[in-house]
């Protein structure tokens, strides 16, 4: 969080329980046999975590960035720009750089070449615009990296969108009745892309999916500010909204929009609790797992994809012990790359920022 603003903990945990049900989410095919049928459904719905990550991004992007560059304008953008690339591009690259030195030992190898891997799109990963309709595969290389892709963007559009809307003038029903409206719109838009699920059909529908859901994000951030006096009704509508519309999906209710409000609810909930005093979700070891949280979603796929060429068989079911020594390593791997490479490689390009775009107001923490 940058200065005058609190940095509201619980949201950062989350933001890592988040990520870990995207790594059970793609484990789940081969802990199926050990998990069993009702633990492996629930984690097959573990790709809608991104959709609370594009969420709870839009919030934190407009809580830090919203006021700063819609009172200095366009001279704001550049360093803007600079520190969120600074934040995701250098763990991107060094994970990506990763799995092509992966798919090069095969080639070295003599064995087939998996059909991720195509060279050819190559370049659109490298410059994170995979999925923005330009790459014929989105899901190659590393396969999380789709949604950092649709972040990318976002963080691309977002000066415009706070220099042209302020929620602050909005009135409060109108910013609930937007909340909705964008849910709306994402559902009639993804059914208009013959897209009942908010994990199908990513090449086409990810960047729609990402940009609703971060606007969705960025009017809660203003909900949340003016209701953070007095949060007990506001929080206890948010449970209420995310229960209902989990309910409401559960009968039968259209993913598409029933979720994304369920998400809205949800945060709502966690950003108006975050300051309580005794809130588990502030505690030190759950708030790390957050903050490593970026490292953990990256790293956990390609590293499954080389834990079972290594330890798993034809079968590619694994067992207890094989589960949690893959948990051990990722967990390990995400730790050594949030402080071996995200985090170093995040401040020494923020201190090479060129002068003429640090601001001149405060600086970013």
């Amino acid at each position: 969080m940058t200065q005058g603003h609190p940095e509201l903990r619980a949201l950062t945990s989350a933001r890592g329980l988040a990520a870990w049900f995207v790594v059970l989410f793609h484990v789940r095919l081969s802990a199926a046999d050990l998990v069993g049928p009702d633990v492996t459904n629930v984690f097959r719905h573990g790709y809608l975590a991104v959709d609370f990550f594009f969420m709870l991004s839009g919030f934190v992007i407009w809580l830090n960035y919203a006021d700063r560059l819609r009172e200095g304008g366009l001279a704001e953008i550049p360093a803007f720009l600079w520190r969120r690339l600074s934040r995701i591009y250098p763990l991107h690259l060094f994970v990506l750089s990763g799995a092509v030195a992966f798919a090069i030992a095969h080639v070295l190898m003599g064995k087939p070449l998996p059909p991720r891997y195509n060279f050819g799109d190559l370049f659109y990963h490298v410059l994170l615009i995979q999925n923005w309709g330009i790459a014929e595969k989105t899901m190659e290389w590393n396969v999380p990296a789709w949604s950092i892709s649709c972040e990318f963007a976002a963080y691309l559009a977002f000066p415009l969108l706070a220099m042209s809307v302020n929620w602050k003038r909005w009135n409060t029903a109108l910013l609930v009745a937007l909340l909705v409206a964008i849910a709306a719109l994402l559902h009639l838009l993804m059914r208009h892309a013959g897209v009942d699920s908010l994990g199908a059909y990513i090449s086409r529908v990810g960047l729609i999916r990402c940009f609703c859901e971060f606007a969705m994000g960025t009017v809660i951030c203003e909900l949340w500010s003016r209701w953070r006096a007095a949060p007990l009704w506001p929080a206890l509508t948010g449970a209420v909204t995310a229960l209902g519309a989990v309910l409401w999906f559960l009968a039968g209710g259209p993913e598409t929009f029933a979720l994304p409000i369920a998400f809205a609810g949800m945060l709502v909930l966690l950003s108006l609790t975050a300051e309580l005093r005794g809130n588990p979700l502030a505690h030190r070891v759950v708030h790390y797992m957050g903050e490593i949280s970026y490292a953990t979603y990256l790293v956990h796929y390609l590293l499954f994809v080389a834990f079972k060429l290594m330890f798993v068989d034809e079968s590619l079911s694994i067992g207890a012990g094989q589960l949690a020594v893959y948990i051990v390593l990722t967990l390990i791997a995400s730790i050594l790359l949030y402080h071996g490479v995200e985090r170093p490689a995040q401040r020494w390009l923020n201190r090479r920022m060129p002068v003429r775009w640090k601001p001149e107001r405060r600086s970013f923490v």
